[in-house]
């Protein structure tokens, strides 16, 4: 695990010092519109981007419940992923911090592999998962804003259409941990057979997944 997190701590550092790439764009459309209008229509347009729309993000969020059966632990991941996308979404919108999404999108791809093979690898949470969720968090936080800049923000309402678009980001992610942990992780965590066909059979699914999304973004994107 030490090694694995060296080398996150060193790609997440190179990552921090790439070119920027892309600066966000305008959306003249709601100019003139009202504050709840603008607040509406990024609330939606964050929760979309999770349900039905990001898949590799749900994939993560999947992956965060199955090594911990713990509700509260789920959360406290779920906390650290969203306190550090946060962050890098609204200071990649401010064009502060960017990066190529050509080199954003597979390391999404690699978080999310690397989350289901540690949940196969080991036999209980480590502390450093929170911690490397919060890096992952900040990577998947400059996947959003690249997405979130396609779309662009109304002139004079910044700060308005981030946090929009960020609550509803976390409302989607809220209700995928929800519906994961109601269906599957709470009903069937007690039964002896949950590790070897829960755990390990959607790990190794999300994995299989997460790898070929990593070869199709690294060489056909």
């Amino acid at each position: 695990m030490s090694i694995s997190f060296k080398k996150i701590s060193l790609f997440s550092a190179l990552l921090f010092c790439a070119p920027v790439l892309f600066a966000h764009s305008i959306n003249y459309s709601l100019e003139n519109a009202p504050a709840q209008d603008v607040v509406w229509y990024y609330l939606k347009l964050g929760f979309q981007h999770i349900i039905p729309s990001g898949a590799d993000h749900i994939l993560f969020v999947i992956g965060l419940c199955l090594l911990s059966t713990n509700l509260k632990t789920i959360l406290w991941q779920a906390t650290a992923f969203t306190v550090a996308h946060s962050i890098t979404l609204a200071l990649s919108m401010k064009n502060i911090l960017m990066a190529p999404s050509g080199l954003i999108e597979p390391i999404i791809a690699l978080s999310i592999m690397f989350v289901a093979v540690e949940n196969m690898m080991v036999k209980k949470l480590s502390p450093w998962r929170i911690l490397i969720v919060f890096m992952f968090g900040l990577i998947h936080g400059m996947g959003f804003a690249s997405a979130l800049s396609e779309t662009g923000l109304p002139p004079g309402k910044f700060f308005t259409s981030v946090l929009a678009f960020n609550a509803g980001v976390e409302l989607g992610q809220v209700t995928v941990i929800l519906a994961m942990f109601a269906l599957i992780v709470n009903r069937f965590k007690h039964r002896p057979w949950y590790r070897r066909q829960v755990l390990y059979g959607l790990s190794g699914l999300i994995t299989l997944i997460a790898f070929y999304w990593t070869i199709e973004r690294v060489f056909y994107s």
